[in-house]
């Protein structure tokens, strides 16, 4: 638990800009992968993928935020080694890990090395679980990233970045589909925040609405992808959908709204347009004016 405490004014950048550090978590935004792992890099393609590049490139350009889902590769074989992430849900019968699936431990543990090799970047994980939370705890375990995660009591203000930096607790976790008293660890994301619609068929449709959530905390969910043909994400449009003028425009307009600036900026095909770009103008602004 980070503790309050006399912070330095700091000297280095936190996720790549001065003034960040001494904002709190939930006064920062952050630019998020929907479905991080499902791309084609990873050997998961169309319809089954959201982006064409993983982790390495994703880090490199400067997300700091991802969504994940976690499944077992065989319905019924409920292993901690049979962990995957895998994008689906697990109602048809059979495992979405079918249509292609990443190692856990591996994404996981490779991108422990990358907060390992970028200690002042604060990073966060919304994970849509189909697996024992006792497992899902194991698997951070094993990829070490277990050791860096934040806890936030529920209606307790959010810390500083330095604070969380000061403290090696770098990584806050959400997750959904679960809830678990004994894993006050992973945070329940409709309770300790919120998360606008998502996959719209247009980008005029998309608002600032609440969909899920509590909209009275701090931390909220900006979903910014389109869908197409049986609902799926659709590659065509990514261009549109993270234009950087229009993902700007769109995160003034929720920060009007709702009194402070989105979070998370997530996105499918991530490449498409700027998303990072975007998420850093927001970050320049002390305010709205």
């Amino acid at each position: 638990m980070v503790q309050d405490q006399e912070t330095e004014v700091p000297t280095e950048a936190c996720n790549g800009l001065l003034i960040l550090c001494l904002r709190t978590y939930d006064n920062v935004t952050f630019p998020e992968t929907h479905n991080a792992f499902s791309t084609h890099q990873d050997g998961i393609y169309y319809p089954a993928s959201n982006h064409r590049t993983g982790l390495d490139a994703q880090w490199d350009a400067g997300m700091r935020a991802f969504m994940i889902d976690t499944h077992y590769e065989i319905l019924g074989d409920e292993r901690i080694e049979t962990v995957r992430l895998c994008h689906g849900d697990d109602n048809r019968g059979f495992s979405p890990c079918t249509y292609g699936n990443v190692n856990s431990i591996t994404w996981l543990s490779s991108l422990h090395q990358k907060m390992e090799q970028n200690p002042r970047d604060i990073v966060t994980l919304l994970v849509e679980n189909y697996v024992q939370p006792d497992h899902l705890l194991a698997v951070f375990e094993q990829s070490n990233l277990y050791d860096k995660v934040f806890f936030h009591e529920m209606n307790s203000p959010w810390p500083t970045l330095q604070e969380m930096i000061d403290q090696n607790a770098t990584l806050v976790v959400f997750w959904e589909q679960s809830e678990d008293a004994s894993h006050p660890w992973i945070h329940d994301f409709l309770t300790h925040s919120w998360t606008t619609n998502f996959a719209e068929e247009n980008t005029e449709d998309m608002n600032c609405d609440l969909l899920r959530g509590d909209i009275q905390q701090e931390v909220f969910h900006m979903n910014n992808w389109l869908r197409g043909p049986g609902g799926l994400s659709d590659p065509s449009r990514g261009e549109e959908a993270n234009n950087v003028d229009f993902l700007i425009q769109r995160s003034t307009e929720c920060w009007q709204q709702h009194g402070k600036r989105p979070t998370f900026i997530a996105v499918d095909w991530w490449e498409d347009g700027d998303v990072v770009a975007a998420a850093k103008a927001i970050n320049e602004l002390e305010s709205l004016g």
